[in-house]
């Protein structure tokens, strides 16, 4: 299928738009690759420090002559998704040798819960995380003794951390290597109706715990498709992955032989053969236009709007906001996974998952099929099922039609002729709105602002009856800048309640939203952001606000004379404690949330 003219039209643009920086992105990972720093070359003293800790294969690396592949992990034990990591170092050191290679743990990258910190003063540093994973990435590969790496991570900013970091080193292969979904307890739509009973104060504590407790139950990733299962779809449309590694459980045959495929791909694709794929290669404006239409297909996470723009800028690529809204309107909806629909990821696994989207999508000719990837066979192999046959992995077609067409459908009968993307604009700034998982009639309102400055603020005046009626809910000072762009999530059960009641309700911000968040319209990640003169300043309590997905449009009804001419409101201080004021670094020097909210790329001239 000849690619549609709005993804070779954006594609165009976004090369054209980054041809200085990807050039010099591709001349430092050429020096890089040939700068002589490569282990052979290093001094017997630096070579003896990094052999050490590993008698079992001292010998083989002392030769020279095999891949040492660097592991850089983000494993934790109290982030379920990266608990089942605990085993996989030494696992892939075995699998490394059995391909004639040798493994080491480069090194740890943090790896933050967003649900465990959601509400709390710890999301403030959530954002930033994703930047500090980079530098540790960096820091990691940074001793040259790794002719490959490979990259443990799921969750929301490890997955963009680590890209960040590695593409810095763009001239070694890698790949990423997923762990996946814990396996289905309680129904996201069930936990969801037990949050909202409970706050409007229907349901006790103990009831909110244990089904909380239903619905993360175990080792993997957490099942609604939010931040870090759009993080594994993105990384399959991309070609980083093994094909169809995302969403297999984690202990089971099929998982482990994932995961051994993957570190033993990594020789076959080092710069000693003849088959030599680096990252920074494979890393390009098709790949990334690549993994904005599958997240655009799947309804994913809107964090991707920052996340997506910041892995581009570290290879030299830039893509905005304007992109993601044209390729949303040339890219079918074809998943209904929570919050866009009732079904958790391991039902999207079994009706065909990230393969069968990948298959129809190259049929609709919305992906490039040309990239480098990872894999031999190229994206065509990524829309092909991974399964276990007589003990072996091998990879098989899909059938014409899903297992479930109430969860995926294929291209010619999709569930929406587009994603679920909008650009807001207006008096207000630009801001974006995710209405994929927002019923039709709810895309515009036009109604009063309640404004606020935190999300406690917003929490009491709904337990206290304030916010029954028509409103749009305001909530400022919330951007990087301000206090490090914290997810609002929090806010999901009361704004769902009033919307339940029969209000009109919206939700305003420069600040982010969960992935995990759904019914209720947010226009979210608005800039400028308050702190520093951003229009949202300027808004007052009852100030008419429309917002309007359908004709693109964010605007406070004020009169253009009185709005010209009124003063911005006093910013909120910053805030200390929790560790968070030895990231002021990050808060003042981050740039707006479309290029990625990032004072790392930023300072480094990305």
């Amino acid at each position: 299928m000849p690619l549609h003219p709005t993804i070779a039209a954006v594609t165009d643009r976004i090369r054209d738009r980054s041809r200085r920086q990807r050039r010099a992105y591709l001349d430092l990972i050429e020096r890089e690759r040939d700068s002589g720093f490569d282990r052979p070359k290093l001094g017997c003293a630096n070579l003896a420090h990094a052999y050490a800790g590993t008698d079992e294969q001292r010998d083989r690396m002392k030769d020279g002559t095999a891949m040492n592949i660097g592991i850089v992990t983000a494993y934790n034990d109290m982030l379920s998704a990266h608990a089942p990591y605990y085993r996989y170092p030494e696992q892939m050191k075995v699998w490394a040798l059995e391909a004639g290679a040798t493994a080491q743990v480069a090194g740890g990258v943090p790896a933050m819960c967003d649900g465990v910190t959601q509400g709390y003063q710890g999301m403030e540093l959530s954002l930033f995380s994703r930047d500090t994973i980079a530098l540790g990435t960096a820091i990691a590969l940074s001793h040259r003794t790794f002719e490959g790496a490979a990259l443990l991570g799921i969750c929301d900013k490890i997955v963009p951390g680590l890209l960040i970091g590695a593409l810095r080193f763009g001239h070694l292969p890698m790949v990423l290597v997923p762990a996946g979904p814990m396996r289905s307890g309680l129904p996201n739509k069930d936990k969801a109706a037990v949050r909202e009973r409970y706050a409007e104060g229907k349901a006790t504590r103990e009831e909110l715990l244990d089904s909380e407790i239903a619905a993360y139950h175990g080792k993997g990733t957490c099942t609604f498709y939010g931040t870090a299962n759009s993080n594994q779809m993105m990384m399959e449309a991309m070609g980083l992955h093994v094909p169809g590694a995302s969403f297999a459980n984690p202990g089971t045959k099929l998982r482990q032989e994932l995961t051994r495929a993957a570190v033993q791909r990594l020789p076959q694709i080092g710069w000693g053969g003849d088959d030599y794929r680096p990252i920074g290669h494979c890393v390009d404006e098709r790949a990334v236009v690549n993994a904005a239409v599958a997240l655009l297909a799947t309804g994913g996470s809107t964090n991707h709007l920052i996340h997506l723009p910041a892995i581009a800028r570290s290879a030299g690529v830039s893509i905005n906001w304007e992109d993601f809204d044209a390729l949303s309107k040339a890219v079918p909806l074809l998943t209904r996974v929570y919050p866009n629909g009732s079904a958790d990821v391991n039902g999207f696994e079994d009706a065909g998952g990230p393969p069968f989207v990948i298959r129809e999508l190259l049929k609709g000719g919305l992906l490039h099929d040309d990239v480098l990837t990872i894999a031999d066979g190229g994206m065509a192999q990524y829309g092909r099922k991974p399964v276990i046959e007589d003990d072996r992995l091998v990879w098989s077609d899909l059938p014409a039609q899903p297992g479930d067409d109430s969860i995926v459908r294929t291209i010619d009968a999709p569930f929406a002729p587009e994603g679920g993307f909008r650009i807001l604009t207006g008096n207000l700034g630009r801001a974006c709105i995710k209405v994929s998982a927002v019923d039709r009639d709810r895309w515009s309102i036009e109604a009063p602002a309640r404004v606020f400055s935190t999300q406690a603020e917003v929490q009491e005046a709904f337990k206290a009856g304030e916010l029954d009626r028509d409103v749009v809910v305001v909530v400022r000072f919330q951007g990087p800048r301000a206090n490090g762009m914290p997810e609002l999530h929090k806010l999901t059960p009361p704004l769902g309640v009033l919307q339940n009641r029969g209000f009109r309700v919206a939700l305003v911000t420069d600040g982010r939203m969960s992935g995990a968040s759904g019914k209720v319209p947010a226009a979210i990640h608005l800039s400028p952001e308050a702190l520093g003169g951003g229009p949202v300043g300027k808004l007052r309590d009852g100030d008419m606000v429309r917002l309007d997905a359908e004709a693109g449009v964010l605007e406070a009804l004020v009169d253009v004379a009185e709005w010209d001419a009124r003063p911005l409101v006093d910013a909120v201080p910053m805030a200390d404690g929790t560790g968070r004021e030895l990231f002021r670094m990050m808060n003042q020097g981050a740039d707006e949330a479309e290029k990625g909210a990032s004072a790392m790329l930023a300072a480094a001239g990305l």
